[in-house]
Order: C-alpha cells, then structure tokens, then sequence
C-alpha cells in the first residue's frame, strides 16, 4: 500500500521522533511504500530513513524552492511547481493518508485532505495518529463540530485518531482489506 505520511521537516526531540521510527519500521516491514514531501530533514528525514531501513520504498514529492533539501536515494521523486500541485500529486499517489505531528503546513495538509474527503472527492482512509497527545484539542474542535453539525457526515467516516503505530497501521490495513 502507498502510505501518504504528512509530518514535520524540524528536528524534533526523541518524545516524537521514536515513535515516528517505530511507525516507519512497521511501514517498511510490511511492504508499505511511504509517500512523503520527500525531504532530507527533520521528522521527515527520520520516518524515511525508518522505511528504508526496513526494506520500504520511498516517493517523494517536493517543491521547486524546496528541491535542495530533497533525498537522493529515493525510488521516485516528483518535483511540484507550488504548495498546491505538491498536495495533489502526493494525494494522487496515496492508497491511504497520516498526518503525523507537524506545524503550519502539516494543518494546511491535513485540512485540505479532510475537506476534500468531505466532499466525496477521495474515499482514502485518513489517521491522524496523536502522538503524545499532540492533537488532543483538534480531535476536540473536530468533535464539536461533528455534534453541532457542520460535518456532512459521521467523523468517524472523515478521519480515525490512532494513539500509536500499530493501531493507525493496522486501521489502514484494515480499510484497505490488507488485513
């Protein structure tokens, strides 16, 4: 399965990047290629190097002011006129998205995927996988705004909150029919 992951590009500490390498191992022990934004830094750097370590492949997709920062050993590396184009190209070669602890524009992903998912436009299974309860108050904002009403749909049908590796994986795989 082709793994969309949407993480940080900032040197994290180890309360974030172990269990960022825990889920690049499992990505890559189970015959999973990760889709990423393909760069050679930070938490990015740190899930890739995972994946290949346990024998995953690797596609990146960057952006042409962020094409020095890109891994040279991926299998594949697309190179994205903007933001916008990078976002659909990595959702077009996904089976399945993350989102995985990041800033600004890991939201900005995240936000359009969902809004996107929401309008029927992609039925890819979506995780936001919460390490160290780093998401805790958008899974609230998310929950409130499933009570009141402004979800077209169940939130449990948008996005699945994992609080580890091995049961955001293993959702995916069972979205998917891996499993």
């Amino acid at each position: 399965m082709n793994i969309c992951v949407f993480l940080s590009a900032a040197d994290l500490d180890e309360r974030y990047t172990r269990p960022a390498r825990e889920f690049a191992e499992l990505l890559g022990k189970g015959g999973h290629t990760l889709v990423w934004g393909g760069s050679e830094a930070g938490l990015m750097k740190v899930v890739a190097d995972g994946v290949r370590e346990a024998g995953g492949r690797l596609v990146g997709v960057s952006v042409e002011f962020l094409a020095t920062l890109t891994r040279a050993d991926a299998d594949e590396m697309v190179i994205a006129k903007d933001l916008a184009e990078r976002k659909a190209l990595l959702l077009a070669k996904a089976d399945a998205v993350v989102i995985m602890v990041g800033g600004t524009g890991t939201l900005d992903e995240a936000t359009e995927i969902l809004e996107l998912k929401k309008h029927g436009k992609h039925t890819k299974p979506v995780v936001l996988l919460n390490t160290e309860g780093f998401y805790d108050g958008l899974k609230q904002q998310f929950r409130r705004m499933d009570a009141e009403g402004f979800l077209p749909l169940p939130l449990t049908d948008l996005v699945f909150f994992a609080e580890d590796s091995v049961s955001a994986l293993a959702y995916l795989e069972e979205s998917a029919g891996v499993r």
